[in-house]
Parts: C-alpha cells; structure tokens; sequence
C-alpha cells in the first residue's frame, strides 16, 4: 500500500513550494497487467492536460513520486504557455517493451475516460502518437495522435522550435543579440528534440558539440551534419569550452559539481526537471550563468499536441509557441527587477496566472 499522503513535500514537489494535488487516481486491471497512476494538480486554468510516461519504476512509491512532480510541472509548464489547461501527468509502471499491449492501452482508455474530461492524456517517455490512437478508442480525451488521426503527430517538432526560442531570448539577454550564430552550443541528447534542435541551431550559425548514450543517434546527426563535433560522454560536455549548454536528455542534469565545473553562460534545454535540487538556481545565477527554466523553454510540445483540442493547425500552433521568446525574456526581466533567480521569477509568473485567472470560475455563468 502506498501512502500517498506520506511523501515529503521534498519528494513531491519540483518547485519550491508545497504540493497539494486536486485528484490522485490509482489504475488497476491485472488481465491485461495496468497498473498506472494519473494525478492531476491543477485545474484552475482548465482541465488537466499532460502526457502518459510508461516505465519500469523500481516501485510503485517511486512511480507516485515521479507522477507528483511531473504533474505539478505540467500545471506551470501549461499556465506560461499561455494555455487555458492545467497541470497532469499519468505514469504506467512497466516496461513498454515488453508489457505494453492493445488490452492495456484501451483499458487505461477506459480510466482516462471515467474522469470525465478532467484529464487530457497525450505521449511522454515510452509512449508515442500510434499508442495515443488506441488509447483514444475508449477516450475522447487523448492528444498528441497521429496526423492520420487528426493529430499533431511527433510533438518534439515544436519542443525543439521552442527550446531554440528560449535560446535565442537567452542569447538576447546574456550578448545583447537573439541569434546564436558564432556561439558553441553543447546539446547533450540528441535523440527526438535534440536532433531537431542541432537542426534550428546550425541554420542560425552556431557550432554545435554533441553527446548522447546511443552511439546510433550520434552517427545519424553525423551523418546528417558532418560539420558537427562530437564529445565522450555527459561529463565531457559540461566540462566543454561552450557558451551554452543545452540538456536534451534525462532529468537532474544539473547538480553542484556540475555547476561548479561548467564553462558556459547559458543553460537552455529540452529535457524536464533539469535541476537536480532546488538550490541549483542559486548557485547558477552565483556563477553569472544564465538558466532558461526548463518547463518554460520546453512547453512547445504541449502547445502542438494541446492544439489538438480545438482541431490542428501545425501554423497556429507555431505562432504560439514562437511566443516563448517573448515569455522567456519577460521571466528574465522580472528576474532582474526582483533580485531573484530566473526559476523563482518563472514560478511566480507561473502562480499568478492561475491565481488571477483560475479565480474567475468563481463568477457564476448561471449554469
């Protein structure tokens, strides 16, 4: 049994701050072998809307964890995107390789659906649009499907436009011009965002370094861009004479030692909860390094598959995520004017757009 209530609000919660989630689900079918957990923060902006991560957690107390932090995030991510959804996120616990079948995805289907439009589900780690098509034959309320379906299809497309963006606002801020042309970017990832975004990078004219886990990934953009340079590994690319080091792969990719050890000015990147604790900020902004706050830089996923809703258009989409410029710069400028670290100003943003918008259900429509 997992007590819920029993997490730390260290455990629970991503940003400084407490976690108090509106709705925690627990999803069980053992024939076809479900067992998933869907927890929406917030929906004071709108239903909750957030991707379905399917993964081997070593325990069901560490899947519950993960999905707390994520949805949580999900509920920020989506108030900067300037979206009128809230915060969720479901986690599957297995292994997509080998448990992920028909009769697992429609069940879960059949969960999203109980909640009753509450939460809108779409593709995260070990899900992808062809999954999100079979869960969407037993729920209405599913994005990021294939285009075949009237979906949005690949959604890293505009992650990675909008990880460029933030970029460039970065690069406005810290060089005084929002261009990365003659700048050595180190993308660490390279898998769906951060191929796509060596892509954005090259066309701008900056040097690209490169590193991932998968020797496959890295010959295949250095295939693509022969021009590219490649380092050893995750520990070789923050160490790298970079003026910006963007993570594209997992999590946590920022601690004290790497901190302490990194070269560039800037940190903008794709991948989620970049900060491995959430004292990092501080000692970013003490070393004169510059951090794009990852949930806002990387929300043009969320933006594309959350387009969906109201039947897509890759064009809409785009202009709105091309806004995360704007809103980068403006969560820098705060930044600045309250003394405060760039994800402190980005929360705060954040909360008060839920806060000054969510209190609006409050007027009654007569209905």
């Amino acid at each position: 049994m997992t007590d819920v209530f029993g997490l730390s609000h260290k455990d629970s919660s991503p940003i400084n701050g407490q976690a108090r989630h509106e709705q925690v689900v627990f999803c069980s079918d053992d024939r076809s072998g479900l067992h998933a957990i869907i927890a929406i923060y917030s929906t004071a902006l709108g239903p909750g809307l957030g991707g379905t991560r399917f993964y081997p957690y070593e325990s069901e107390q560490a899947a519950l964890a993960d999905v707390l932090n994520l949805s949580r995030a999900m509920a920020y991510k989506n108030a900067l995107a300037g979206l009128d959804l809230g915060g969720a996120k479901a986690v599957i616990i297995g292994d997509p390789a080998t448990d992920k079948s028909e009769a697992l995805l429609r069940a879960y289907g059949r969960f999203i659906q109980s909640l009753g439009g509450r939460y809108y589900t779409a593709c995260d780690v070990g899900t992808y649009s062809e999954d999100m098509d079979i869960v969407a034959r037993e729920s209405g309320f599913v994005t990021g499907r294939t285009v075949a379906h009237g979906g949005a299809g690949d959604s890293s497309i505009l992650t990675a436009y909008g990880v460029f963006q933030g970029m460039r606002a970065a690069a406005q801020h810290v060089y005084g011009a929002s261009t990365l042309r003659g700048r050595r970017v180190g993308v660490e990832g390279v898998g769906k965002v951060g191929h796509r975004l060596v892509e954005h990078l090259l066309e701008d004219g900056a040097e690209v370094v490169v590193c991932d886990v998968s020797e496959h990934a890295v010959e295949k953009v250095r295939a693509a861009h022969p021009q590219v340079e490649v380092v050893a590994d995750a520990a070789a690319m923050k160490l790298a004479d970079i003026d910006v080091y963007s993570p594209c792969a997992l999590g946590a990719a920022l601690d004290d030692d790497t901190v302490a050890g990194l070269s560039a000015k800037i940190v903008c990147g794709g991948a989620n909860n970049q900060l491995a604790h959430p004292g990092v900020e501080k000692q970013l902004a003490e070393r004169g390094i510059l951090y794009a706050p990852d949930y806002v830089v990387n929300s043009g996923g969320v933006i594309q598959v959350a387009d969906e809703i109201e039947g897509f258009n890759m064009d809409r989409a785009r202009v709105k995520a091309t806004q995360i410029f704007d809103t980068t710069l403006k969560i820098f400028s705060i930044a600045e004017e309250e003394g405060v670290p760039p994800a402190a100003a980005a929360d705060r943003l954040a909360e008060r757009r839920m806060s000054e918008v969510g209190r609006l259900r409050g007027i009654w429509l007569g209905r």
